[in-house]
């Protein structure tokens, strides 16, 4: 797995992870629990991870849809 995105914005992981399923490209968010725990005060980053063999075309998704990936 790769990491495709890393931010501190809820709704920019929402609308990744949606842009990336209507593609059929399987994603993962980790760090969720973690970001909880710190009191959405929004200081932990939740990072959106693609397959190793989608990693490419995800890319180019967030790229057309302007999502900056740092």
């Amino acid at each position: 797995m790769k990491e495709l995105l890393r931010t501190t914005d809820p709704t920019v992981i929402s609308f990744a992870k949606m842009l990336l399923q209507g593609q059929d490209i399987t994603c993962f968010e980790f760090d969720v629990n973690s970001s909880i725990l710190e009191g959405s005060i929004g200081i932990l980053p939740r990072r959106l991870m693609v397959l190793d063999g989608d990693h490419f075309a995800a890319k180019s998704v967030m790229q057309d849809n302007k999502i900056d990936l740092g």
